[in-house]
């Protein structure tokens, strides 16, 4: 049996920021052909008010999964079918009449996640995670134009960063570097389950922080 998937929640708070801002959670991968076959996606997009108490959550559990992404406008809206997948396994995505199925995960390479395209076709791949009561992961990971015969390999580690930016929207495909620099930058896996942070703003600069309550 494998350990159970650990779960951290994260609560980001503000009061009186003096300015609406909006901040993004975006997934900071290391992994190979960034920006080129592979690209992060939005994960949380949330609005602060200038004035009063607000709060914003966001809930990752560490149960990852494949997925065969569909892509709208620039955003994965939905995955077709989806297979639940561990560190050092590896599934088979096979196509027929027209329904698509994931391969129950076998052992393969040590400490990476892979899928292979069996389909016949060009594919759109994504790695997410699966929430409690969740059918279909939240997508973290897409790998474009995976060609029939090949595989996508990935070596995923949860570190989220927070953008102050309304640039973008919740599960847009992140085609290149965000273009302001990262206010906070977390890998989950240290963290305790449950974090609250505070946002706030330095009234003399303009400068945002985010710090652990």
């Amino acid at each position: 049996m494998s350990p159970r998937p650990f779960v951290r929640n994260l609560t980001f708070q503000s009061n009186d920021l003096g300015k609406e801002v909006t901040i993004m959670l975006a997934w900071s991968p290391n992994v190979d052909g960034l920006y080129e076959d592979v690209f992060p996606i939005v994960w949380k997009v949330s609005k602060f008010g200038k004035s009063g108490p607000y709060r914003a959550t966001a809930t990752y559990t560490a149960q990852l999964a494949f997925s065969r992404a569909q892509v709208e406008s620039g955003k994965v809206i939905s995955a077709a079918t989806s297979v639940n997948i561990n560190n050092s396994e590896k599934t088979i995505l096979t196509e027929a009449n027209e329904v698509y199925h994931f391969s129950t995960p076998e052992a393969g390479t040590s400490g990476i996640l892979q899928a292979q395209n069996h389909t016949g076709s060009i594919q759109e791949i994504a790695v997410g995670f699966v929430n409690r009561g969740d059918f279909m992961p939240t997508p973290v990971l897409y790998f474009s134009d995976v060609g029939d015969g090949s595989r996508v390999t990935a070596k995923f580690t949860p570190v989220l960063r927070a953008y102050i930016t309304s640039d973008y929207e919740e599960t847009s495909i992140l085609r290149g570097q965000v273009d302001t620099p990262a206010i906070w930058s977390q890998d989950l896996t240290g963290l305790a389950q449950n974090t609250v942070w505070n946002l706030s703003r330095d009234a003399s600069s303009g400068r945002y922080t985010i710090t652990h309550a």
